[in-house]
């Protein structure tokens, strides 16, 4: 097998183009038993997932995991896939399209938009060679998680890394950390929780759900607690919210490693038996509706609110399509492609300068 992959014919004088890669987490191809199977093969075999020994974990990764999990996961899938498939890469395909049609109003040099997903198809390095092929030489890789974990982000870039190994002439690289406090995404958050409110009335607890990790990732370094934490924050002043009228919890717990705390589903537990009217519960850390949002917290953790005693459960929708998101986003994108490419400013950002302007006596 050769070392690196053939490259793509090249032709002199042909203009370089600039690229932009969106990675989220992945989805099985179809709600079956066989799909699933090898996606989870995929996933929980990555050793930034799982940091357990390779010889243990193969043994109760083929032993006792994909035997029998595969058929579960695969009924929960079936619960929300849609008629055009996963809806994780529904919306990502979506935000991909939004993205560049507006990255295309703002940016006037030859620019490519894709995603990719870290497991499943299309997978990293198939995005990648694409790109190479449409002539991308200058790539910006944007991990679609806001707050950075190492099981999420790093195992996103060690993907590209990966693949770039097998690459004889590789692109010039960027990529973008995290987004946990950027004023747009805190925002679009918000008023997508506001919106929610004027269409349904107002809860007497939001839960902000993260999704968790284990606990000793975050006595080794990882900062995705305390980020989680910081998004936590700035949503609750944006949305004026007082410490008793909001809580933190952390969901998609696996194995009988000690997680993040407090867990979600013993929180909505609690809050059941205590007889709270109504509560909320929105997702933060998810960009898009995935099987974590539209049957662990819409489904499952219904059930869970009401049958401990609850009487009224709500799941707010990620934000998906949402413009104000999609604005934000291509906002991040732009701000990480200076210097690669120029940018035009756009109308928030033009206004803004204006009102600056004015305040400091220019005339109107």
């Amino acid at each position: 097998m050769p070392r690196y992959s053939p490259e793509p014919a090249y032709t002199h004088g042909t203009a370089a183009k600039c690229g932009v890669l969106l990675i989220n987490l992945g989805t099985p191809d179809a709600p079956t038993a066989t799909a699933v199977r090898r996606y989870l093969r995929e996933f929980l075999w990555d050793t930034r997932v799982v940091e357990i020994p390779r010889a243990a974990w193969w043994l109760i990764l083929n032993l006792f995991i994909l035997p029998f999990r595969p058929k579960e996961s695969a009924r929960r899938y079936a619960q929300v896939w849609t008629p055009d498939g996963s809806p994780l890469r529904m919306h990502t395909e979506r935000q991909t399209r939004m993205l560049r049609g507006y990255l295309g109003e703002r940016i006037k040099a030859p620019l490519v938009v894709d995603y990719a997903m870290r497991y499943g198809s299309p997978s990293v390095p198939a995005a990648l060679d694409k790109m190479k092929q449409q002539g991308c030489d200058r790539i910006l890789i944007l991990p679609l998680y806001p707050q950075y974990a190492a099981s999420t982000t790093a195992t996103a870039l060690d993907a590209v890394g990966s693949a770039l190994a097998r690459m004889r002439n590789q692109p010039a690289l960027r990529s973008v950390r995290n987004f946990h406090d950027h004023p747009g995404y805190i925002a679009a958050l918000a008023q997508s929780v506001i919106d929610y409110w004027g269409k349904n009335g107002r809860s007497d607890k939001l839960v902000m759900s993260f999704h968790g990790v284990p606990r000793f990732s975050l006595d080794k370094g990882d900062p995705y607690h305390c980020e989680c934490q910081v998004t936590a924050r700035l949503l609750a002043a944006a949305l004026k919210l007082s410490a008793d009228q909001y809580t933190v919890a952390f969901q998609s717990r696996f194995g009988r490693a000690e997680w993040l705390k407090p867990y979600t589903a013993e929180v909505l537990q609690d809050l059941g038996r205590k007889k709270t009217p109504r509560v909320d519960v929105v997702c933060p850390g998810f960009v898009a509706d995935c099987i974590e949002t539209l049957e662990e917290i819409a489904i499952e953790g219904k059930t869970i609110f009401l049958t401990a005693g609850g009487k009224d459960y709500h799941a707010i929708p990620c934000l998906n399509e949402r413009d104000d998101w999609i604005h934000a986003l291509t906002d991040l994108v732009a701000a990480n492609l200076l210097g690669w490419v120029r940018t035009e400013p756009s109308a928030p950002q033009l206004a803004q300068a204006r009102a600056r302007a004015i305040a400091l006596g220019a005339k109107t």
